[in-house]
């Protein structure tokens, strides 16, 4: 792989990437390292890949694994829990943006409340908007399987929705 070619999927898939890792580990320097390491393998690699899939769900593919690999070591338990005493935070100063910012960010805790392999199905068919036979592919699980799961992810999403909504209703 030339050089002008791993630019070109960095920049074209580095956010994905990132935002995949992060969904995984829920770790922003994680998903940083994830990211960086992606593209290293990717680089190194880039020969054997046979091209049954799209260069995209290939990335996918690796990121799911190194996450995994990440996420289950013990420096990663460590780094979580130094996540969890010293919280970022980011706000915006407007009324609206906040208000429209704190509606598209409860969607997401609730979906980062399901799950692990509902919130994974949900974010790769919403947010990278993967085929089900990618999903499928990706993690390496029958397409009925995938398409069982997402049906029950979104279930499961619209119900915790549905039961803040009337939660809110009563206050």
């Amino acid at each position: 792989m030339e050089a002008e070619t791993l630019e070109s999927l960095m920049r074209e898939y580095g956010q994905e990437i990132w935002n995949y890792a992060y969904l995984i580990t829920r770790s922003r320097s994680m998903a940083d390292d994830i990211a960086q390491d992606v593209f290293l393998k990717a680089y190194r690699h880039f020969a054997s890949f046979r091209g049954e899939s799209s260069v995209k769900t290939w990335l996918l593919r690796i990121t799911r694994n190194l996450s995994y690999n990440y996420r289950n070591s013990a420096f990663f338990r460590k780094a979580l829990l130094l996540d969890r005493i010293v919280p970022v935070g980011h706000h915006r100063s407007a009324e609206q943006a906040f208000l429209d910012e704190e509606a598209t960010n409860e969607v997401w805790r609730r979906v980062f409340s399901l799950p692990a392999k509902h919130r994974e199905i949900l974010l790769l068919h919403a947010r990278h908007q993967l085929s089900l036979s990618e999903i499928a592919s990706l993690l390496d699980i029958p397409e009925g399987t995938a398409k069982s799961r997402l049906f029950g992810a979104r279930q499961k999403l619209s119900k915790l929705l549905k039961e803040e909504q009337s939660h809110e209703q009563l206050i």
